[in-house]
């Protein structure tokens, strides 16, 4: 069957539009929408976001319950009521429509910034749209996470370190994950200025929450947001325990075929970034696109699938260094990356839809976290390029 039509053209109107681009904001809209027009009940993500406006400028603890606005807990720290306002300040559902698109929107420029041949751009768009849809179901944060990481690599390149430590230093004091990009630091001319730039930023956005609650109760916030992430801990073990979808991480995987409930997340997590960083050695290799590709690659996977916080929505990061590591990959693809490539989209992506088995996604990919195993197997063939492969000017080679 020939796909090759996916990546021509639309004409909306005078002008032409990739159909690739045409479908991921047509179906992320659509998404939206069909969450939105279900009620409250089916947003109940976004209302947990919105929480977090509405109780900073209240002065009201940001981690307690609240079952009368929202189930579950919420683990975001207080620079992300910031960025939630204008959406909070909305109507509900026209808000959460907005934040749902932004997320998509955000995500697609990041990806469009990556300098890639047009082909590999929508290649890229095309391998994400799946798991893009799973996140936008639950109007989750994850699009932006993962643009952030992204836009933070862009930037190094581009030696705009202020803005890559932005984002770095914004998306740490939301939700943690993009502390990975300060790795990138490796691949900056300027090691000094991002280093002043984090601090600064770090500042900034530590005390910038102010604007919203007072002196008092922003410190206390803190306090609050580290014991809350403390508890996400044993709520991730309960989870593992009960085939949950908490913890779909590699920790989940082993703890589930095991039964290793008290298994120490470090002994994965402390091997894993030990592999994470031996590739760095290379220092030849550093201003060689295909290899700072991969390595973003290796950093997007690994940010969720060593997470023992990783659920089923997380997944849109970690299938945006599938897509990258997919576009790095020398022609004619081998055997074996086809086979990685296929199995992340059925196991990892599909697994999330209707259009998997119920059986076989309740009793296997949701009771044993398989969702992370073929990440795993990419982010392994990953690290092994990046520790043994040649690089010839912009080309993989064995």
């Amino acid at each position: 069957m020939n796909f090759n039509w996916l990546f021509g053209n639309i004409r909306l109107g005078k002008r032409e539009l990739p159909i690739i681009t045409f479908v991921w904001f047509l179906l992320s809209a659509l998404t939206v929408l069909s969450e939105v027009m279900r009620g409250a009940t089916s947003i109940n993500n976004y209302l947990v976001y919105k929480g977090v406006f509405e109780h900073l400028i209240a002065c009201k603890n940001l981690y307690l319950a609240y079952p009368n606005e929202y189930f579950d807990l919420n683990h975001y720290g207080p620079v992300f009521g910031l960025l939630i306002a204008p959406f909070a300040m909305m109507p509900l559902f026209v808000g959460c429509f907005f934040w749902g698109m932004l997320n998509a929107s955000f995500l697609y420029y990041a990806i469009s910034r990556l300098n890639l041949s047009r082909s590999n751009t929508l290649v890229v768009l095309l391998i994400c749209l799946i798991e893009l849809q799973t996140s936008l179901h639950n109007v989750q944060y994850n699009p932006f996470i993962a643009a952030l990481i992204i836009l933070a690599f862009v930037y190094v390149r581009e030696e705009k370190e202020w803005l890559a430590a932005l984002f770095i230093a914004f998306g740490f004091l939301t939700k943690l994950y993009p502390i990975v990009g300060v790795l990138f630091f490796f691949f900056s001319d300027h090691k000094v200025r991002f280093v002043l730039w984090g601090m600064f930023w770090l500042v900034i956005f530590l005390i910038l929450p102010v604007v919203l609650t007072s002196p008092q109760f922003l410190y206390q916030t803190y306090f609050d947001w580290s014991h809350s992430l403390i508890d996400k801990t044993v709520e991730t073990k309960l989870s593992s325990m009960h085939g949950g979808m908490g913890d779909i991480s590699v920790m989940g995987l082993i703890k589930r075929a095991f039964k290793l409930w008290d298994m120490p997340s470090l002994w994965v997590v402390l091997p894993a970034f030990l592999f994470i960083i031996t590739p760095l050695r290379r220092v030849s290799l550093f201003k060689n696109n295909t290899y700072q590709l991969l390595y973003l690659a290796c950093l997007l996977i690994s940010t969720v699938i060593f997470s023992s916080s990783a659920e089923s929505p997380t997944y849109i990061i970690a299938v945006t260094g599938v897509a990258v590591w997919w576009i790095t990959q020398e022609k004619p693809y081998s055997a074996s990356n086809k086979v990685a490539l296929i199995f992340a989209i059925v196991l990892t992506s599909l697994s999330a839809t209707d259009l998997f088995p119920g059986y076989i996604k309740v009793h296997y990919v949701v009771a044993y976290a398989l969702k992370a195993l073929p990440c795993f197997v990419i982010w392994s063939i990953i690290i092994f390029q990046l520790n043994t492969i040649q690089v010839k000017g912009n080309l993989v080679t064995d």
